[in-house]
């Protein structure tokens, strides 16, 4: 007696216990998103995270101007999510994400860009200060100025300021990102500073050795740009150190826009020097940028809405789960049942579990037929074999007793029995190759008229004595690919058949058709007494006879046309037979021309 199945391991506790599980993660994660959702969508729209975006572009804008790629910015990243409780990310011109905070599992990119981040160029869609226009004044690129060169302009910006100081005018002296010192003046009115020091407009005005060969690539650059663009070619073009535009045109022409030539040719020199540009993404972090608490109201109703739906889903599951259960459950007592008794098992179902419990029957069905077929073939088997042995066990005996006396006739008479057992058995390892699978045949092209006269050669004499006319009829020239002693074996059985149920005064033709360009057909046709239709689907069974007494006067061990059917199965080809009582039987072997 079976023990029944835990508790804990039946279908319908699992798929109970699976339904909460989902329906109760579903309701708690979608009252969560929706909760945080909200949160930040509000905080956003309240300007809540404003100076944090625009912190972000800032610091990395400043990043982009110190470093001429991103390839070490992953840690900045973290640090600015960690600060901001933002993710950060940023994907280039190309696409492709450069880095992200969330790596090495990140979630999808928000669909737009906060800013793009590029010290060259200007970001309308960042706020005001968040980046300037035009070209950022910390690229200083191949303009750095050394500490000499430093040192000495600010000694003249300092002579400079203390000579306006001196006449009233409040001044100081600025340091750019280059290193070069300039003069800001900080009062209402401008003084002019080129009659307080000339030193000043002489060294401060003239580009520095330093800045010298830059500005002087600065300036081909820009020159190469005009002549592109089809503009006047001025006779002479200079660029000051504060990248000012100077040119002397022909007379009469009017002044060049060469200033949109200048700032490319300015962009291409310090593009190398800072990092190419690329698109912010900010999103909601790993963290909730705040903690959000529910109302009573609103935890009500979270909890009553999470409540229905678990109710609404065990009852559901439940209801579903008893219809499948019950099926599986009568098609697993069934399957308990004595093997001997075929017990079928209830269909109560269209679904899937009827489909089961339909294909267990038919399997049912099959196992009955093939142990009633067993049960029939271990008694043919078992005839087959006694009437040999028991023929030659009894003379054998009597020789032994001296009763009769070993003559040239009784040994003949002794060896056709064995080899009648020896052909039987021969026929049964056949029929146990062909079920193991190792059946094997060696197909070549054979002529089809030499291979059935081969057999009509073979029977002719026995025909003969029985007054049965064997003739042959095939086309020259029609070839067939098949082993040649398996296909006489398969010929030679059906025309020993065809000799054995036809009358003297009969006839039996040998035929050979192509049957279209990719086989051929052998025929083997009689005019004895046929086959009644409603035994022609058994010939080909195992120890069939249309005669159920099995004398063997009339019939062989009923193993021949299961063998040939395995043997032609086994080229490739098929077997079938024709037959009309009291008119003939036609059999018709199919074989392919070529085998692949």
């Amino acid at each position: 007696m079976r023990r029944p199945v835990p508790l804990y391991r039946s279908l319908l506790v699992r798929l109970l216990a699976a339904s909460c599980l989902i329906a109760g993660s579903a309701i708690a994660a979608t009252a969560w998103l929706a909760a945080s959702t909200v949160t930040s969508a509000l905080a956003r729209q309240q300007g809540q995270t404003l100076q944090a975006d625009s912190d972000i572009v800032t610091q990395l804008s400043t990043y982009a101007v110190g470093h001429t790629d991103w390839s070490g910015v992953a840690p900045f990243l973290r640090q600015l999510s960690a600060q901001y409780q933002l993710r950060v990310a940023l994907v280039g011109s190309d696409g492709k994400v450069i880095s992200d905070s969330a790596a090495p599992q990140p979630a999808p990119l928000p669909p737009s860009a906060t800013a793009t981040v590029d010290p060259l160029s200007f970001d309308t869609s960042t706020n005001p200060g968040a980046q300037h226009p035009g070209i950022d004044p910390r690229v200083v690129g191949p303009y750095r100025l050394t500490s000499a060169e430093s040192t000495g302009l600010k000694a003249l910006a300092d002579k400079e300021v203390f000579c306006l100081v001196k006449d009233g005018t409040q001044a100081q002296t600025v340091e750019s990102p280059s290193g070069r010192y300039t003069v800001q003046d900080l009062s209402a009115t401008t003084k002019d500073a080129a009659t307080c020091t000339p030193e000043y407009d002489k060294y401060v005005a003239e580009p520095q050795p330093t800045e010298a060969k830059p500005l002087a690539a600065l300036v081909s650059a820009t020159a190469a740009c005009v002549a592109r663009e089809g503009l006047a070619v001025p006779y002479e073009m200079a660029v000051t150190p504060t990248f000012q535009l100077r040119e002397l045109l022909p007379r009469g022409e009017a002044a060049a826009p060469s200033e949109q030539c200048l700032r490319a040719a300015r962009l291409d020199q310090l593009r190398p020097y800072v990092a190419a540009p690329a698109q912010l993404y900010l999103g909601i972090g790993t963290s909730a940028r705040g903690r959000f608490d529910l109302s009573g109201q609103n935890r009500s109703k979270i909890i009553w809405t999470a409540a229905s739906v678990l109710a609404l889903t065990l009852a559901v599951t439940a209801l579903v789960g008893l219809r499948l259960v019950r099926p599986l459950r009568a098609l697993i007592h069934t399957a308990r049942r004595d093997p001997g008794e075929f017990a079928r098992a209830p269909v109560t179902t269209r679904d899937e579990t009827g489909y089961l419990a339909m294909a267990f029957n038919q399997q049912t069905e099959r196992r009955q037929q093939m142990d009633s077929q067993r049960k029939a073939m271990v008694a043919d088997i078992a005839h087959e074999l006694r009437s040999p042995l028991t023929n030659i066990r009894g003379w054998l005996e009597v020789a032994r007793d001296g009763v009769v006396e070993a003559t040239p006739e009784l040994i003949t008479s002794l060896h056709d029995e064995a080899v009648l057992l020896q052909r039987i058995i021969d026929d049964l390892q056949d029929l146990a190759s062909a079920d193991a699978g190792t059946l094997r045949v060696r197909p070549q092209p054979i002529p089809a008229v030499e291979l059935l006269q081969q057999i009509a050669v073979a029977h002719r004499a026995q025909a003969a004595d029985l007054g049965i006319t064997v003739t042959v009829d095939a086309a020259p020239g029609l070839e067939v690919y098949a082993d040649p002693e398996r296909i006489r074996q398969v010929l030679g059985n059906l025309v020993s058949n065809a000799v054995r149920h036809t009358s003297r005064d009969g006839r039996i033709t040998l035929t050979a058709i192509a049957a279209g360009d990719d086989a051929v057909e052998l025929r083997v046709q009689d005019t004895g007494t046929g086959i009644a239709e409603a035994e022609l689907p058994y010939i080909f069974d195992r120890f069939w006879r249309s005669e159920k007494s099995r004398n063997r006067s009339t019939g062989g061990s009923g193993l021949g046309l299961a063998i040939a059917r395995h043997l032609v199965q086994a080229h490739g080809g098929s077997v079938r037979a024709d037959s009309t009582v009291g008119v003939g039987t036609t059999m018709t072997v199919r074989l392919p021309v070529r085998q692949e």
